[in-house]
């Protein structure tokens, strides 16, 4: 979605001394609105419904001299680690335009990676600026929970899971425009105290000789490949280079609880989010208006019971405790980004069958079927075999970014995952600043943007 005219107009009267003054800038069409423009969060009855006004974060983007030139494609509610919408298509991965971008900021990644603009809005409920920072070759931060504001018009997203912040080709630009940004808005849910320093300036501090757990094993399950093995280990031996402690150790979780509970607590918020969208258009809910991984997560959150979501969510606030015990001891843990390779456009779509299967069972109102068939729980083993670590510092509430250090034979992108304490992003950018240090990444360009001869 574009928004030249607006942006015209704002980059004229545009403060000349703001730190991103007449820096262009995409947002995601999700969470941020900005007044007049509809916030689709990818779905068509929201495409039609304009914003009353700006979000708390769009009104300090806007301070900091950034032009909101348009929106950035995202799947439907930000649900998938994959960015296709049924109407919009796919968005591809600039390094190979077979592959996704990753998701649910996808459009986002692919933005900047192909150097339309230098930076992006991006969101993370998942890993949804972890994931497309890996898989395009880009800096990813996730701040921590109430870090950067979500108000008004949003209470709390996905249950406190979801921040926002930014996609970015530089570490540094990412610390700059947190520091333009942090800070909770009126009633916001969760507080953090101001940061008293500057992320700008700890991105250019030594980080010392940090104590750094690594693990390659899977906290939610599956198998990892060997191009993010090698990744992975290559990163290992250089944090070793540098100075650091690296011990193998990981936070240890019951992986298929873990994904259960969260599924519990998404499919919950999925059919809200469904409802909110039929109730916006004054019409009911109808299988036509829904992608089908929405559906099928729509009727998993008719399925649950309320008792169901209140045990998931106690489950998930108990473990992120013996999580945070973990870095009592440790002051980072680096794991991979995802368990493999950004896979070709569709592979982790619905299979034919299983759409069918959703579409039925949506226009019958069928949920309680549909997960006694034991669709749900099979769902939540795949797609958390793909990303089987960055959910967990969702619930957690910690910080978390993925760095691109490595890239495969092939020529792809594979971020490295980094998790510091809870309200500690001063520590994960020092050491990111010292990694872009070692190993350069911003030359590096995908293959459609090089010179052809």
């Amino acid at each position: 979605m574009t928004m030249f005219d607006e942006a015209r107009r704002a980059a004229q009267g545009v403060d000349i001394n703001a730190p991103f003054a007449g820096v262009p800038f995409l947002v995601k069409d999700m969470l941020s609105s900005v007044a007049g423009v509809p916030t689709s969060r990818g779905n068509h009855h929201w495409a039609k419904v304009p914003a009353g006004g700006d979000s708390e974060i769009v009104r300090r983007w806007k301070k900091a001299g950034l032009v909101i030139v348009g929106k950035t494609n995202t799947p439907e509610f930000g649900l998938t680690p994959y960015t296709v919408h049924d109407a919009f298509g796919p968005t591809r991965n600039p390094w190979d335009t077979e592959r996704t971008p990753g998701g649910s900021s996808g459009g986002s990644a692919a933005a900047v990676a192909a150097r339309m603009v230098p930076l992006a809005s991006a969101s993370d409920g998942g890993g949804s600026i972890r994931i497309p920072a890996s898989a395009c070759g880009l800096f990813g931060l996730k701040p921590t929970r109430g870090r950067t504001p979500t108000g008004p018009y949003i209470g709390d997203a996905w249950s406190g899971f979801v921040v926002e912040h930014a996609l970015t080709r530089s570490v540094r630009d990412s610390a700059a425009l947190l520091d333009l940004v942090q800070g909770a808005d009126v009633g916001a849910p969760h507080y953090l105290p101001y940061n008293a320093g500057s992320f700008l300036q700890a991105s250019g501090q030594p980080p010392g000789r940090l104590r750094i757990a690594v693990s390659a094993t899977p906290m939610l399950g599956g198998r990892v490949e060997p191009e993010i093995l090698e990744a992975f280990n290559d990163a290992r031996s250089l944090l070793e280079e540098l100075g650091h402690e690296v011990v193998e150790a990981a936070p240890l979780l019951d992986a298929e609880a873990f994904s259960m509970s969260f599924l519990i607590v998404l499919a919950a918020e999925i059919r809200v989010d469904m409802e909110e969208a039929a109730r916006a258009a004054g019409v009911a809910i109808r299988v036509e208006d829904f992608d089908v991984p929405t559906l099928g997560m729509g009727l998993l959150g008719q399925a649950f019971s309320a008792s169901e979501l209140a045990a998931a969510m106690r489950y998930l606030k108990l473990a992120a405790r013996g999580v945070a015990a973990f870095f009592e001891t440790h002051d980072i843990l680096m794991t991979p980004v995802l368990s493999r390779m950004p896979p070709l456009i569709g592979a982790l779509q619905p299979r034919a069958a299983e759409r069918t299967i959703i579409r039925a069972f949506s226009r019958v109102g069928a949920g309680w079927l549909f997960k006694k068939m034991g669709i749900g729980k099979r769902i939540a083993a795949e797609t958390f075999a793909f990303l089987p670590w960055t959910p967990v510092f969702n619930v957690t509430g910690q910080p978390a970014m993925s760095v691109p250090l490595f890239w495969s034979e092939n020529g792809l992108p594979i971020g490295v995952h980094f998790v510091g304490r809870f309200a500690d992003e001063n520590t994960l950018f020092r050491l990111a600043g010292q990694l872009e240090i070692a190993r350069p990444w911003k030359d590096r360009r995908p293959s459609l943007l090089l010179p052809r001869g």
